[in-house]
């Protein structure tokens, strides 16, 4: 519930000429889903002595991503997707061109959401969330999994070192940013950092494997 609360106040429209963009990008925020890696990123705050309050921009700033992620995953040239959770894709509802610069937005102001709300931690700790949040949806994390993904899609013969690629950057990158980014927030040492992202990487095979 305080997820959903906070993703809800997250994006506002505060000037008529963004309202169609803005009404796009909470369609896809706001449908629904387990919210698990914003949920992940608070209780591993919380399990190194961080507040909920310190760790919640990342957290909304994580479903941001996920978001995006799931909006152009969607569009024809991906997974030409029609429905998500039972409801209209992004593309089918406001135009693929539309849905794409919502993406974008989303991206962008996950970013920014970080950078403006985050209080109570030193200004070194906030550049390292942002840090790994960027290389989270770059070349090394879900576009280099979708990529890979697209690749293999229609070969023969892919090896289980490449679906470990693809599971690892696609879907276990923001699962390790969860709770990294959490942990770092509250102050956690280099250590515990990785052992954390260890963990998350296994969620993200496991969740791939079921």
């Amino acid at each position: 519930l305080l997820v959903e609360d906070a993703l809800d106040k997250s994006l506002v429209a505060k000037d008529k000429n963004v309202e169609k963009i803005v009404e796009s990008m909470r369609y896809s925020l706001m449908a629904g889903g387990k919210r698990i890696r914003p949920i992940l990123c608070l209780a591993a705050c919380e399990m190194f002595g961080g507040s909920k309050d310190v760790a919640m921009p990342t957290a909304v700033a994580l479903e941001m991503i996920h978001t995006m992620s799931l909006i152009h995953d969607d569009l024809p040239a991906m997974d030409n997707d029609d429905l998500r959770r039972g409801k209209p894709t992004n593309h089918v509802l406001y135009g693929e061109d539309i849905a794409i610069l919502a993406g974008d937005a989303l991206l962008s102001t996950s970013f920014e959401h970080v950078a403006t709300h985050t209080t109570g931690v030193p200004a070194e700790r906030i550049v390292e969330v942002l840090r790994r949040l960027g290389t989270s949806v770059g070349a090394y994390g879900l576009a280099g999994g979708q990529v890979k993904d697209l690749e293999c899609e229609n070969k023969e013969g892919v090896t289980l070192e490449e679906l470990e690629w693809i599971h690892l950057h696609k879907t276990a990158a923001l699962l390790k940013v969860s709770v990294g980014a959490g942990a770092v927030l509250a102050g956690a040492s280099p250590e515990d950092v990785q052992a954390c992202e260890v963990y998350a990487e296994k969620i993200g095979l496991a969740f791939q494997s079921k």
